[in-house]
């Protein structure tokens, strides 16, 4: 039979260690964030990142952060071109509006449940 601290150490070893993911999911919000300064560069980055780190964070707390952060990119991106189209009508500036202050919302509301170390429940 394995003592305590064997079995400890043979589990660690199969899970992953969440910290570092953790911090991966802090830096995905803050290239989210980011995004509004660079045009969305950096949002698309974070994109990126969620679609190549995804399989890492299955099965986990964090799976939750990643599923609203990719739902954040593509229905703000939705909701932004919608918003210019609607220029044209001159009530592009309040849904240009309501879609950035939904886009703020969405990542700092993430950016806080991953600080609390809980999951984001959609």
């Amino acid at each position: 039979m394995f003592s305590d601290n064997e079995n400890d150490r043979n589990n660690a070893s199969i899970i992953p260690d969440q910290s570092k993911n953790k911090n991966l999911t802090l830096l995905v919000y803050l290239l989210q964030a980011l995004g509004f300064l660079t045009g969305g560069l950096t949002a698309i980055a974070a994109l990126v990142i969620n679609y190549i780190k995804r399989d890492e964070v299955s099965d986990s707390w964090l799976e939750g952060h990643f599923r609203w952060q990719v739902n954040t990119f593509w229905y703000g991106l939705l909701w932004t071109i919608l918003a210019w189209l609607s220029w044209l009508i001159l009530l592009g500036w309040l849904s240009a509006a309501v879609v950035t202050i939904w886009l703020i919302y969405r990542i700092v509301k993430g950016a806080i449940h991953l600080n609390d170390d809980k999951p984001i429940i959609f």
